[in-house]
């Protein structure tokens, strides 16, 4: 019995940490135990603001899994920008690997290339080409009209938002639980 006692209130505090349910955080531990291959932890993801972790352990998934939640469509106003400005700001600590509050162009370039490098028809230089296109795009987003001898040091939070402004990330950016056993009478 008291390992049972202690499974649950391990189950309840996770709840109350990253505000999934119980049926929830036992989806999202199958999902982790497919991807670690039934490890206690899963290697080489990027893990929020210090960059990227050699490995996480199912309370860290469960963290990061948490800045994907939908909105809930009881929030007012001010806590749907509350809880975009948290989505972009993780986003932004996935590219800004040196935690140093802004985005280089190298580090942008590393992130595609890695995004990319599954893709057998995109060479690594094509990649690069990729990178370089957005990171002016960015500058001209946010410093406009530069001179030629004008550098742009990289993405900061704030350029960050103006980037996203318009882009309706609070739907688009979050992970969806599906019914496993109407899934499983489909095939």
């Amino acid at each position: 019995m008291g390992a049972a006692h202690s499974a649950s209130e391990e189950v309840r505090e996770l709840m109350g940490k990253t505000g999934f349910s119980s049926d929830q955080i036992e989806q999202l531990h199958r999902r982790f135990k497919q991807l670690s291959g039934d490890q206690p932890t899963i290697r080489n993801l990027r893990k929020g603001p210090s960059g990227l972790a050699d490995e996480i352990n199912f309370e860290d998934f469960l963290t990061i899994m948490a800045y994907f939640q939908p909105i809930d469509t009881t929030m007012d106003e001010d806590q749907v920008q509350l809880c975009r400005r948290e989505k972009l700001r993780f986003l932004f600590h996935m590219y800004d690997s040196d935690s140093d509050g802004r985005i280089t162009l190298e580090e942008y370039r590393n992130v595609v290339e890695e995004l990319l490098s599954g893709n057998p028809h995109i060479e690594k230089e094509s990649a690069r080409t990729i990178a370089d296109g957005a990171m002016m795009e960015a500058a001209s987003v946010c410093v406009g009209q530069m001179e030629p001898d004008q550098v742009y040091e990289g993405i900061t939070f704030d350029d960050f938002l103006k980037i996203w402004q318009g882009i309706d990330i609070e739907t688009k950016m979050h992970v969806r639980f599906l019914n496993m056993e109407t899934i499983a009478l489909c095939h």
